[in-house]
């Protein structure tokens, strides 16, 4: 295939790998309803922020510091609420889920889109790997904390990666949660991206009988300080091919907010969407016991956490 036709097509949504975050949008009002986007203050929740505010939806941005989170909303037009939302430290994400609720928010839409990718070097929180703790963990406490502020129609949208099949061949590595018996970069980034799928194939089934959906993304490989942590080589390769084989970030964006927001897929729940249609994921992530036990794993961790 080639770049203009990898660009130009589409799926049976009707969008495709080039569309982006606007295209998907177009012609929807969203007025009257009410987002929460993580990591809102750059790349994609940033983008992800203005359309939905574009489109008429309130926005609950959030970010590590109530300071940024405020830079970003200041930045777009319409009706935002910065809150901060840390999302390696418990204590913040309970903070946020107090004050959404002290707020009285109904949220139609917990766009899960923060994370922290390819660590050079293993760190902890809490005791268990950084990774798996920020971009699974923290997800998971702020999401189960809000189920009660979803709307009878609400969707849960969870960034996970095609990343998630460099996960080890075992899926969740529950002996090695700490990572300290085994770590390279992209396999715990990977499993973290797999306990994301996991966890909303896991919520889809929570949904059932309900209105409410949980799905997982792909956004596609772009180009954000997302890669920061990247060594030389492959920062160099993203600087001088990127533009040639790279999604940009409105085009990046477009699958979290379509998931999000789009009609057509307001019944469709425990999917993995890339390039804005159903996709398939690696056999494991729609492993019903899998995902079960990391659900309960989960709040095990999250229950033996220390209180402030």
């Amino acid at each position: 295939m080639s770049l203009y036709e990898l660009f130009t097509s589409k799926g049976p949504s009707g969008f495709g790998y080039g569309s982006t975050a606007e295209q998907v949008t177009e012609g929807l009002s969203l007025e009257g309803k009410t987002f929460l986007v993580t990591g809102c203050n750059s790349g994609l929740g940033e983008e992800a922020l203005r359309v939905l505010a574009l489109r008429g939806g309130r926005v609950v941005g959030t970010a590590r510091t109530v300071e940024k989170a405020k830079a970003a909303c200041e930045k777009v037009k319409g009706s935002t609420v910065p809150l901060a939302c840390e999302l390696s430290d418990p204590e913040s994400v309970k903070a946020c889920v107090a004050e959404v609720k002290r707020q009285g928010i109904k949220l139609d839409a917990i766009i899960c889109n923060a994370g922290i990718m390819a660590l050079p070097k293993p760190e902890q929180a809490f005791g268990y790997e950084l990774q798996f703790f920020t971009n699974h963990i923290g997800h998971f406490i702020l999401v189960t904390g809000l189920l009660e502020q979803l709307t009878e129609t609400g969707r849960v949208v969870m960034l996970s990666s095609a990343a998630h099949f460099r996960a080890p061949k075992e899926g969740i590595q529950f002996d090695n949660l700490e990572g300290t018996k085994g770590y390279t970069p992209w396999g715990s980034y990977g499993q973290s991206k797999l306990a994301n799928l996991l966890f909303a194939r896991e919520l889809a089934r929570r949904f059932a009988g309900t209105k409410k959906t949980a799905n997982a993304v792909h956004p596609g490989v772009i180009r954000t300080n997302l890669g920061r942590h990247m060594n030389p080589v492959a920062r160099f390769f993203f600087g001088a091919f990127g533009p040639l084989v790279l999604k940009d970030v409105p085009q990046g964006a477009a699958t979290e907010v379509f998931v999000a927001t789009h009609p057509s897929v307001a019944t469709v729940s425990g999917e993995y969407f890339a390039d804005c249609n159903v996709a398939k994921a690696r056999a494991d992530a729609s492993d019903a016991a899998l995902a079960k036990r990391l659900w309960e794993v989960s709040e095990k961790i999250v229950a033996a956490l220390p209180a402030k």
